[in-house]
């Protein structure tokens, strides 16, 4: 039975697996235009860390959400998602597929669930304090900010560690700003379809993906990872938030010429073999994927299998 919801598909798997590569086929045989739910590619100038799809590679077939802020400009599943569903709703008026490929799985999740962000607006006066009450616990350790959130809020620093400091800092920030515990605002979240979508995922063993992972990176750098990142930093984005991605953090230290690149290039892999480790985990818990075995399936076969799920949607 056809659903009377915009019908989407979505395509989700961790950094290296192929995602780019299955979408273009994706996007040939359905009349389909891509929507990039990756957010480091709406970075321009940021191409060679994010592995960011070349002009070559998307084989004249649309793509959105690239290329669209500077790299000191915020962005988050809450713009993410607005502009997402204009998009969807765009492409679906000129009668093509939209096809969403990416591996921020919060992003993916506030779009295809009717997820419910909270208006964080507040004064600037407030806005100030709280400001300053983050820099003053920003000097504590890990553990002392940690005991700080459990002052107020038990159950959230019971599900986040310690180490986790970006969540910790999080679930302070949120409670100073709205005096609501991050605790609370899981609980009442819904997550009611919006769309008609299908839910794909890429997957293949844990050492062909990390051989993979490892191989990109080397690819990157081929390709001249250490002049973007010097670029950036020299055009003074070195602070920005889009700096602290995996690409970028390891190279600015070599660019600084604080560590040679071996050891940068190890890290860097490091972190990406864990990056993709933590994406499968995510997505696994958190969304309802129908995964394709990209080791032991062609790129044909996968699309013979979105056929048959496809078909039995419509009947």
């Amino acid at each position: 039975m056809e659903s009377d919801k915009p019908f989407l598909i979505v395509l989700v798997g961790p950094t290296a697996v192929g995602k780019t590569e299955f979408s273009i086929e994706l996007a040939q045989k359905y009349n389909g235009e891509i929507i990039s739910g990756d957010s480091m590619q709406v970075y321009k100038n940021m191409d060679i860390g994010t592995a960011k799809i070349t002009p070559d590679e998307m084989a004249d077939i649309p793509h959105h959400m690239i290329d669209i802020l500077e790299p000191d400009e915020p962005f988050s599943a809450y713009e993410f998602k607005n502009r997402a569903q204009k998009l969807i709703k765009e492409i679906t008026d000129r009668g093509h597929v939209p096809i969403i490929v990416g591996g921020t799985g919060l992003y993916i999740q506030s779009l295809i669930y009717d997820y419910a962000f909270e208006d964080e607006t507040i004064s600037e006066a407030h806005s100030e304090y709280v400001e300053a009450k983050l820099a003053e616990l920003d000097q504590l350790s890990n553990e002392a900010l940690h005991q700080y959130l459990a002052s107020f809020d038990e159950i959230s620093a019971q599900a986040i560690h310690p180490n986790n400091r970006k969540r910790v800092r999080r679930a302070i920030q949120y409670y100073l700003k709205t005096k609501k515990l991050l605790s609370s605002r899981k609980k009442v979240q819904q997550y009611t379809e919006n769309y008609d979508t299908l839910l794909l995922g890429i997957e293949m063993s844990r050492d062909i993906l990390y051989q993979r992972i490892n191989t990109r990176v080397d690819i990157m750098l081929e390709r001249g990872l250490l002049s973007e990142v010097k670029q950036l930093v020299e055009n003074g984005y070195e602070t920005s938030q889009s700096m602290q991605a995996i690409g970028y953090k390891e190279i600015v230290p070599v660019v600084k010429g604080q560590i040679g690149l071996d050891e940068a290039t190890n890290k860097l892999k490091q972190h990406s073999r864990n990056y993709a480790k933590r994406q499968m985990t995510w997505f696994k818990n958190k969304l309802d994927v129908l995964w394709l075995d990209r080791e032991n399936m062609s790129l044909s076969l996968m699309l013979d299998e979105v056929s048959v799920q496809i078909q039995k949607r419509r009947t």
